[in-house]
């Protein structure tokens, strides 16, 4: 998904805001290959001119009306189908390690995974939590990383700081810098 404005950002298309020199949706594909993901779509906007040109003859584009996630979502699951992995572009830590492990959690349930970290690990990173919920007690923020197919959906939980930081607001953007930096030297954050 590379098709929202980055009006929070505010630095132009946010799909390819760099991190650590490297485009976001660039570092997004990356994982997506070095992952078990079969086929890559991207779904863009009139928000994201530039980032379409850049992946067209790439990837699959799916041109969506801009009209937020969830709307601009459904647009993409016409025309693929499901099941389906769904990321987000501001996930610029991602890791194929970590996306098989979404695959491996849908495969052993059958069903949509919602991929979530606990709220309180992105504010120990100093990253912005713009949507959480509660769930047994815990309140989980969702990462951007999920499964979609038929059936009831579930919620793993990840403790990687790695799906913690989603850029959005400069801050955000900082401490993903920061970490992407320390990547070169080890892997931030962990396991799930």
């Amino acid at each position: 998904m590379c098709g929202g404005p980055g009006s929070r950002l505010d630095a132009g298309e946010k799909p390819l805001y760099e991190v650590d020199g490297v485009p976001m949706v660039e570092r997004v594909l990356d994982a997506l290959a070095a992952g078990g993901v079969e086929a890559v779509h991207a779904a863009v906007s009139p928000h994201t001119p530039r980032t379409r040109e850049r992946l067209a003859g790439r990837v699959e584009v799916i041109d969506t009306p801009g009209d937020g996630y969830v709307a601009d979502l459904g647009v993409a699951l016409e025309a693929v189908g499901r099941p389906v992995v769904t990321v987000a572009a501001d996930l610029p830590l991602l890791a194929g390690e970590v996306v098989d492990r979404a695959l491996d959690a849908h495969a052993a349930g059958e069903g949509p995974v919602q991929v979530c970290v606990p709220a309180a690990l992105k504010r120990q990173l100093g990253v912005s939590v713009d949507t959480a919920r509660t769930v047994e007690g815990r309140e989980l923020a969702p990462t951007g990383l999920n499964t979609v197919a038929g059936g009831p959906e579930r919620t793993v939980l990840s403790h990687d700081a790695r799906l913690a930081v989603n850029v959005n607001r400069p801050a955000d953007a900082a401490v993903a810098e920061a970490l992407a930096g320390a990547a070169s030297g080890g892997e931030p954050g962990g396991g799930a």
